[in-house]
């Protein structure tokens, strides 16, 4: 929520967001990068007043309008900063506060304006008398200040209030009492007032993010099946004329080339597709994923997977930091692990790489256009050459040179009539 409020603010001209943290802090900048955006430490939670105090050292000297945003209203878009920082610079304001007019306020701080119909102060909802409680319009908790006005009044708040805080727009009062200028921009925008304060909220707040992302990539040309069961992270691209099938999720730094086919009941993370490749009912992580490639169904390509234009990823197949050249298949039931896979290599259903030998990782590599019949065992570290046919049922312990044949099975053995005696032994035991 915190990275979608400093990511608005950076998309409406804030060169480098202050994140002001308290409990958890480590996490938070852990998960934002520490690097990304300035810190500053709030390490007694004395409310939203004592909160921007401790920016004040990454503010100090700024001459002109400082913006002031909760982390928990994660729906706030660039326009909506750039909204109240125009009405601010227009009004010459001291202090401009943003509001919204809501049918049921309970639990909102309360603009209460004089009788010309100006912002003199804000109540907290706790803090409300009866009379107040009444007032249908609210604060939202965006401010923009004049950055000396606002470090000049911020250590002269108090805390006498029900909830014995330094409450942030008490500096609208101050602002007044010395005959300041203040502004309120109102927002139409019912979004604008959404915070989140418990996971009900939350999952309302998640719900009309991941609308807004799919309506940007619907209008730039991607085919949406279900929208309601469709979700989108906002890191992810995909390419025009994309069709998305139902119960599909594509999430952190993934990108879908244009003209793909991804779904139903698709999780795609952290990936990267190429144009036209279809991916049906499967689960791709950290991969990579070529141009006109098929997956799926019910196929799981893991990390470092990575499949070459024009190859064929079946049913029931795993990949795993594996790499299958152009036109490579692996059509169905089979695990291919630590290992490359040559042009237009054919690999048969049933098929293993035994990469792991309880200790260490091994490499298989399968040369071009090579040949793996079904329900073979490749145990690794081991070579197939390019053009060498395995046989179905093997068990390949050694290198396969170029264009041979391996045979790694038991020969056939067949005794006529063995079935019938069998069942005639059998039936007499059961007597």
């Amino acid at each position: 929520m915190v990275e979608h409020v400093a990511r608005a603010m950076k998309a409406a001209g804030v060169a480098r967001p202050v994140i002001v943290i308290g409990h958890g802090g480590e996490l938070i900048q852990e998960a934002l990068g520490k690097d990304a955006y300035d810190y500053a430490w709030q390490r007694e939670q004395l409310g939203t007043g004592h909160a921007a105090l401790m920016a004040k050292e990454f503010v100090e000297g700024h001459d002109g309008p400082v913006i002031i945003a909760a982390g928990d209203t994660p729906l706030l878009q660039a326009d909506t900063f750039t909204g109240l920082c125009e009405a601010h610079l227009a009004s010459r304001a001291a202090m401009t506060l943003s509001s919204s007019i809501m049918d049921d306020p309970k639990g909102y701080g309360r603009i209460v304006r004089d009788g010309d119909g100006k912002p003199t102060r804000i109540v907290e909802h706790k803090d409300a008398t009866h009379e107040e409680r009444a007032i249908r319009e609210i604060n939202v908790g965006l401010y923009c200040f004049d950055c000396a006005t606002l470090l000049r009044i911020l250590p002269t708040l108090t805390n006498a209030n029900a909830q014995g805080e330094y409450y942030l727009p008490d500096v609208l009062e101050a602002i007044r009492n010395e005959g300041g200028v203040l502004a309120a921009k109102v927002f139409d925008d019912p979004d604008v007032t959404v915070g989140v304060n418990d996971r009900w909220q939350l999952a309302l707040a998640d719900k009309e993010m991941r609308r807004r992302i799919l309506k940007r990539h619907a209008e730039n040309g991607v085919t949406l099946m279900d929208i309601d069961s469709i979700t989108i992270e906002v890191d992810v691209t995909v390419g025009g004329d994309t069709v998305i099938e139902p119960g599909t999720i594509l999430a952190g730094k993934t990108s879908i080339g244009k003209a793909c086919h991804i779904g139903p009941y698709t999780t795609i993370y952290n990936t990267e597709v190429g144009d036209n490749t279809s991916i049906v009912a499967s689960y791709v992580t950290s991969a990579k994923v070529g141009r006109q490639v098929w997956v799926g169904p019910f196929a799981h390509l893991r990390p470092k997977a990575d499949i070459g234009d024009n190859a064929k990823i079946g049913n029931f197949v795993e990949i795993k930091n594996a790499g299958l050249a152009e036109g490579a298949k692996v059509n169905h039931l089979s695990y291919i692990g630590d290992a490359t896979v040559g042009t237009l290599a054919n690999i048969g259903a049933g098929t293993i790489t035994c990469n792991y030998d309880g200790f260490n990782k091994h490499r298989t590599e399968i040369g071009a256009n090579a040949f793996v019949g079904s329900h073979s065992t490749l145990v690794a570290p081991v070579t197939i050459g390019a053009g060498a046919i395995v046989a179905a049922g093997s068990v390949v312990t050694d290198n396969v040179p170029d264009d041979a044949g391996a045979f790694g099975r038991a020969r056939q053995e067949t005794k006529e009539g063995w079935a019938a005696r069998w069942r005639k032994k059998k039936s007499a035991a059961g007597k």
